[in-house]
């Protein structure tokens, strides 16, 4: 009997697990919100199941009604994907407790990664350099102003259980601690539930890299290499590449080196990715957080290293051999960069930009050009869900062909009905700061001018 995998989510990256499944010759089992009935990743997979509700706490966000779905369709596993419920301990406790298979690390991995504070803390055990920081404060608790002497201004306030760039604000002086930390704290019990927060130096010329991890369950893992993420709104990514430009060897080396020792310190078991934050100017990495699932910019890891890593967590969950362990399975086939075309307005504070997609044409048909999306010209792009429309990864033997392939990607797209960040990724991709391989995290606020947006925060 054909081996059914319930995919516990929609969109894009639903239908990314969805080619996985069917190249492998497994059954796709989708899930659906009563208004997502039509959504594209329902019409592909090779069965669905309805979840009753429309809200994201009925549906996507409901951990009993998902494992319900499961049963009712007969699949023998679940795959999270990313966001919604693919980080949260209690819905891979349910799933395994249900004597479903877990597509994922164990629930107790989870939950330790998950917790800032927590993974600081292991990290620092497994022996990785943590950016200086402090103790956990719990919600309405004041930081301890000689622990925050200690740290330095200026400080990142951070959510414990946030994640994807929320739950973060930035203080430059002591006048704005107390504020700031109050205003991390409510958003987080808002968020999250959990309203404690970690307060850690905030490092100004900042690049985000990341390491593409795989752990075997056994006390084993290796890296898929690392990747650059530093152009960001908000906190969340919008262009990852990699090789990350400029880094050398040496460095590249080292950080690799770290994360495969955190994974097996932690004998993970699956695809993961730990995340650095680079000081520029001292060009030392801090760790910054684990995520315990798939990442959004994954396919350029596979375009570079000619990996499926949703096709290697489904066989690592399934007990069955991981090729990729093996000497000389992983490539390096070159250069690869990924643009996140988004609903959002950036000359409004990047807000979503709900509505029907009157008009979307995405290129096609190129070498070195590969479109992941979960949605088509006539959709609509809804509020509750990520402002996400489409990935546009362009690979090139050097990064200069691969950019040359992002310019002729970027001036094929067509969007209408909802405003888009098309041309800010277009101004992006021609810059002279880009080109040169000198983004940091404060890449967007640093040029809002020749980026053709307005001040950003």
């Amino acid at each position: 009997m054909t081996k059914g995998i319930l995919i516990a989510n929609r969109g894009e990256i639903a239908c990314r697990i969805i080619r996985s499944c069917r190249a492998l010759g497994l059954k796709s089992i989708a899930v659906h919100a009563a208004d997502d009935e039509r959504a594209l990743h329902v019409q592909l997979a090779d069965a669905a199941v309805a979840l009753a509700g429309n809200s994201v706490p009925e549906t996507y966000g409901n951990p009993a009604a998902l494992v319900e779905a499961a049963r009712l369709s007969g699949a023998e596993a679940v795959h999270p994907g990313y966001g919604f419920l693919a980080e949260n301990a209690g819905f891979a406790e349910a799933v395994t407790g249900a004597g479903l298979i877990w597509i994922g690390p164990a629930a107790r991995t989870i939950a330790d990664m998950g917790d800032k504070a927590a993974a600081r803390a292991i990290a620092e055990e497994a022996g990785v350099q943590i950016v200086p920081g402090s103790r956990r404060y719990e919600a309405g608790e004041m930081p301890d102003a000689a622990e925050i002497e200690a740290i330095g201004y200026p400080l990142l306030v951070k959510a414990v259980a946030g994640g994807g760039g929320m739950g973060m604000k930035v203080v430059e002086a002591a006048a704005e601690l107390e504020s700031a930390v109050g205003a991390v704290q409510a958003q987080a019990r808002r968020f999250y539930g959990d309203g404690a927060v970690v307060i850690e130096r905030f490092i100004r010329r900042a690049r985000h890299l990341e390491v593409q991890v795989f752990g075997l369950g056994n006390g084993r893992a290796i890296h898929l290499f690392e990747r650059e993420c530093s152009i960001q709104r908000r906190f969340q990514k919008i262009v990852e590449e990699t090789p990350a430009p400029g880094v050398s060897p040496a460095v590249r080396m080292a950080m690799c080196a770290a994360a495969v020792r955190l994974a097996e310190y932690c004998n993970y078991a699956g695809a993961g990715t730990v995340e650095f934050i680079f000081d520029a100017d001292t060009e030392q990495f801090y760790f910054l957080e684990m995520n315990t699932r798939i990442q959004v910019e994954h396919p350029i890891t596979e375009e570079r290293t000619g990996q499926d890593i949703v096709a290697l967590q489904i066989a690592q969950a399934f007990g069955e051999p991981v090729a990729v362990a093996e000497p000389g399975a992983v490539g390096d086939r070159g250069h690869a960069i990924e643009f996140r075309l988004c609903a959002e307005n950036p000359a409004r504070g990047f807000l979503p930009s709900p509505g029907k997609l009157t008009r979307l044409i995405l290129p096609s048909g190129s070498e070195g050009l590969r479109i992941d999306t979960g949605v088509r010209e006539g959709d609509v792009v809804s509020p509750k869900y990520d402002s996400l429309l489409a990935k546009i990864i362009c690979t090139g033997a050097s990064r200069e062909a691969a950019l040359e392939r992002a310019r002729e990607a970027l001036a094929r797209v067509e969007v209408e009905g909802v405003a888009t960040n098309l041309e800010l990724l277009r101004s992006i991709v021609v810059h002279p700061a880009f080109i040169r391989g000198e983004q940091t995290t404060r890449f967007i606020a640093d040029h809002p001018d020749s980026l053709g947006i307005g001040p950003v925060r």
